[in-house]
């Protein structure tokens, strides 16, 4: 694996550096489109509504409110203060069964970035005995994000959270007309639940329409019904992944002591939640470390492993059309 981008959890005073790390990758077989006459593969230009074809470094972002359209230029999006922070900022801890799993995101696995991980291994410690979820604020691809930290198998994990605003509300009329639900049907059905009760391996379960699509394109290829890729592809170049440093926490417990001060005392200690700023951390005798903003660019896909061959009957589903990758000018 290889991380995203560097940066630091802004834990009260205390800092600690982390890689970001992409914690999911899809396993779905990568299809390209091609044209059916000479099997080139289909190619998109970008092209303005006036006709013209426009190269990359001439497009830029705008907003249509209906009537008027205003353009964002990137040094417009550059004197946004979130687009370069670095920083996964705890705002709370909250109990875990509060947030509901509706809300959760991508998932991505944070790994220390100092010479001494007992900073990260505190954070990590003390949300498993506590039992709760660290509400933080981060940024990521020029967004500003919410989300928690979690602790899976002994690794803190960043999990992206939905905004409030984003959760549509469950209104059906349906729901609305009384049904009375006998007790000897809510016993069948629980005794049905019974039986069908176990513990949860996800190993145990695969994507019957991936493995069957793997099977056809390997029959294809046995039987020679393939063509010569070079002859009909161009080669793709991939964007190396931010680079970024670390740091390390040099005085923790004075940082610590410092941070439940500085509480007690009623001193604003974050941003609130809803701005856009970032404010400065007051430091102790040792200044937390500095981070270096690094370039964001796209996680690498990893392409699709073989899927094990299946003896039951195939179940027939439609296929997803896949977007087709635009064409680098």
């Amino acid at each position: 694996m290889r991380s995203i981008w560097k940066g630091s959890i802004a834990f009260g005073l205390v800092n600690v550096p982390i890689k970001v790390y992409a914690a999911t990758e899809t396993h779905d077989v990568s299809l390209h489109q091609v044209h059916d006459e000479d099997k080139g593969r289909i190619r998109y230009k970008r092209v303005c509504e006036f006709g013209h074809e426009v190269e990359y470094a001439d497009i830029q972002r705008a907003y249509d409110d209906g009537e008027k359209t205003v353009v964002l230029t990137a040094d417009d999006f550059k004197k946004l203060p979130e687009e370069q922070s670095h920083e996964i900022e705890v705002l709370e801890f909250v109990p875990v069964e509060q947030v509901d799993p509706m809300m959760f995101e991508k998932s991505y696995y944070l790994e220390p970035d100092s010479r001494s991980p007992k900073a990260y291994v505190l954070l990590r410690e003390t949300l498993a005995k506590t039992d709760r979820l660290a509400i933080v604020q981060f940024t990521l691809r020029q967004k500003t994000r919410l989300g928690v930290l979690r602790v899976n198998d002994e690794v803190i994990l960043l999990q992206g959270l939905l905004w409030g605003d984003e959760v549509r509300a469950a209104d059906f009329t349906a729901l609305d007309t009384s049904v009375k639900v006998s007790a000897n049907e809510l016993k069948m059905s629980s005794s049905l639940v019974d039986s069908m009760s176990t513990d949860f391996d996800p190993d145990r379960y695969t994507d019957e329409y991936q493995a069957e699509l793997q099977q056809l394109i390997d029959a294809k290829l046995e039987a020679g019904d393939d063509v010569d890729t070079e002859q009909t592809f161009g080669e793709q170049s991939d964007d190396d992944e931010g680079e970024g440093e670390g740091g390390d926490v040099i005085d923790l417990m004075a940082a610590l002591r410092a941070s439940v001060d500085k509480k007690r005392s009623g001193g604003a200690g974050s941003r609130s939640r809803g701005g856009s700023g970032s404010t400065a951390k007051e430091s102790t005798a040792d200044e937390a470390p500095k981070k270096t903003p690094a370039k964001k660019a796209p996680a690498k896909q990893p392409a699709a492993e073989k899927a094990p061959a299946k003896k039951a009957p195939v179940k027939k589903a439609p296929a997803k059309k896949p977007a087709a990758k635009k064409q680098a000018s």
